[in-house]
């Protein structure tokens, strides 16, 4: 009987600790904010999201602060030189090229010219007269008749007529290649000495880029990039010169060879007619004499 009030009494005090326990514990009032996890959005979430500004970028106007206008202005006496002497050489160079051209197709008019109009004349007078005032063949027929008709009594009479109309002629087809020729030996100066010039610019202009890094302290790319890549437009230049000049001179070599070709053939053929004539006048003065 003890034991069971004992057991009794220690149930009952477990209980009433237990129950003191849930008293002492606070309930949450309806006033409190709910747990942060099952809490409302925020206003900052529920807000829309300000618009994302829209990129001007392709409208916007990029200035280069580096290029060839400040490769000018911040170059000294010897880099202006070199871009003054580079844009001459292209100049000249295209000059050649374009009046070479023009001089080549004159003289394919004229060789037609000729080839149509002299060897159908009566004569080789009348042939001469066809052509125009300034046919660079009627120049060679001229001198052939003047060689043909020249004996009197001078230091010519000594050489054998046929040998002093082959020479004469030979002579005038000189003079005309001579004449297309000319020019053609700057292209080849250009083509080759231009990539020099351009690579000498740049030298010049990285030596003195690296001179102002150097008393400015700063070795940064900007400060790097910039002097350095105006100083290769002197090279982009060089080759940008020399290019054409080269390509022109090959071109205007093969063109030359062709018209020239047509030139001393002409001036072969009038050999062969005015010796033909001088012969056959020597043997018509031997007769009659």
């Amino acid at each position: 009987m003890r034991h069971s009030v004992i057991g009794f009494v220690a149930s009952l005090a477990i209980a009433i600790w237990l129950a003191a326990g849930a008293l002492a514990q606070p309930s949450p009032s309806p006033s409190q904010p709910p747990p942060s996890d099952q809490a409302a959005p925020t206003a900052a979430a529920e807000a829309p999201a300000p618009p994302t500004p829209v990129a001007e970028t392709a409208q916007e106007i990029v200035v280069n602060p580096y290029g060839l206008s400040a490769l000018w202005n911040a170059g000294d006496i010897i880099a202006r030189g070199t871009l003054i002497a580079l844009l001459i050489m292209s100049m000249g160079s295209w000059y050649v090229i374009i009046t070479k051209l023009v001089e080549q197709f004159v003289l394919a008019q004229q060789a037609r010219q000729a080839e149509r109009t002299f060897w159908r004349a009566p004569s080789v007078r009348a042939g001469a007269d066809a052509l125009g005032r300034r046919n660079a063949f009627r120049t060679i027929v001229e001198d052939g008749l003047r060689a043909a008709e020249h004996r009197d009594g001078t230091l010519a009479d000594q050489i054998d007529p046929e040998t002093w109309i082959a020479l004469s002629l030979q002579h005038a087809s000189d003079a005309v290649s001579n004449r297309m020729q000319r020019g053609l030996a700057f292209l080849a100066t250009v083509g080759s000495t231009a990539p020099f010039i351009g690579l000498f610019g740049t030298v010049w202009g990285i030596y003195h880029a690296l001179t102002a890094i150097g008393i400015a302290g700063q070795a940064s790319i900007d400060k790097v990039a910039g002097p350095v890549g105006e100083a290769l437009i002197m090279t982009a230049m060089g080759l940008a010169v020399a290019v054409p000049a080269v390509l022109g001179y090959n071109w205007l070599i093969r063109r030359n060879k062709v018209a020239l070709d047509r030139v001393r053939n002409f001036a072969a053929d009038l050999v062969a007619l005015l010796t033909g004539t001088a012969r056959a006048d020597s043997g018509r003065a031997m007769r009659s004499a």
